[in-house]
């Protein structure tokens, strides 16, 4: 196992490398760049810019070097540590991305659980009890949770919220905490504020994994070793967890290296509709802007959760699944 795990870790070298350069290269596509933007939000605003003090800035800020000068300076940064500069908030990128990913990946691992927690159980049932009035209840759930934008939800679930519970549901924090040092209290407050985007994110997840859940698993209920099982004297449960279940959670298990990245990309107007200081309304405003290394290094931290949510995908599955373990 571990002589794997190293492998996959070397392999994913090159392949973290061809990333950084198509992310640098696709971020640079669109006409103009930082300046140009900074220059026409000036001259909406009726302020007159002088083309002298954007040839400055273009060479301050490195813009008027080759495309393969910048990207090589930026990824040797990014070795040593520094995902370069942010033009538009003049800051280092560390400096602004360190809470928003470290937040983003306790709001998605948290959802994960979560979706895990609700999906598992519902899929089992639906399979077991399939064509019953639960499973026709659970079915008909998960198409709403398809079907229905994420920040409607976000928007129907504030407005009950504040209406009827008197909660707020607004950011991650409360006022007193937003720009607080971690502490028990803040770490507290911060799950009183959780719940409700990990709801919002999960159910879409939810619903499409309880219906992979319950195709799987249906598929597995009529096969010979479960009917031989249940013949040699298998008690229902004991049968239904030790084989069907365990066959059926492959699939399942794969989706992960697909969840992680999705759960912070796909949620960027859930986040904005909710102000929650995460990545994905940074990342949008920087494409915005043309901020090329804070949304460069947001894209290659995404990249690089991909990367590990497969790795994580891959350990489960040799763990669940004996056939996999013997082809390792």
């Amino acid at each position: 196992m571990l002589s794997y795990i190293f492998r996959r870790l070397l392999s994913a070298i090159p392949f973290m490398f061809l990333v950084s350069l198509t992310v640098f290269i696709l971020i640079q596509l669109p006409p103009g760049d930082f300046v140009d933007s900074w220059a026409a939000m000036k001259a909406s605003s009726g302020e007159v810019v002088d083309p002298a003090q954007m040839a400055d800035m273009r060479h301050r800020y490195g813009l008027d070097q080759n495309i393969m000068i910048q990207y090589f300076q930026w990824i040797i940064g990014v070795l040593q540590g520094d995902f370069g500069y942010s033009f538009e908030w003049n800051s280092p990128v560390s400096a602004l991305i360190g809470e928003r990913m470290n937040l983003t990946l306790i709001l998605s691992v948290g959802t994960l659980f979560v979706t895990w927690a609700i999906a598992l159980p519902i899929g089992i049932y639906s399979a077991v009890r399939r064509y019953s009035v639960g499973d026709y209840f659970f079915t008909f759930i998960g198409f709403i949770g398809l079907a229905v934008p994420h920040f409607l939800i976000a928007l129907v679930l504030m407005f009950l919220a504040v209406k009827y519970w008197s909660l707020d549901v607004t950011g991650l924090f409360s006022a007193e905490f937003a720009n607080a040092e971690w502490s028990w209290a803040r770490f507290v407050d911060l799950l009183h504020h959780l719940w409700i985007p990990m709801i919002i994110l999960g159910l879409g997840s939810t619903a499409s994994l309880i219906r992979i859940m319950r195709a799987n698993l249906i598929d597995q209920l009529y096969m010979p070793y479960v009917v031989t099982a249940r013949a040699k004297g298998l008690t229902e449960v004991r049968l239904l967890m030790k084989y069907p279940v365990r066959i059926a959670l492959n699939p399942f298990v794969s989706t992960i290296g697909m969840i992680l990245p999705h759960l912070v990309s796909g949620a960027v107007i859930t986040s904005i509709v909710l102000n929650l200081p995460t990545a994905g309304p940074l990342l949008y405003t920087s494409l915005l802007s043309q901020d090329i290394y804070l949304s460069g290094a947001f894209l290659l931290l995404l990249c690089m959760m991909t990367v590990v949510g497969t790795l994580i995908s891959d350990i489960l599955l040799v763990i669940l699944d004996p056939r996999i373990r013997l082809e390792q």
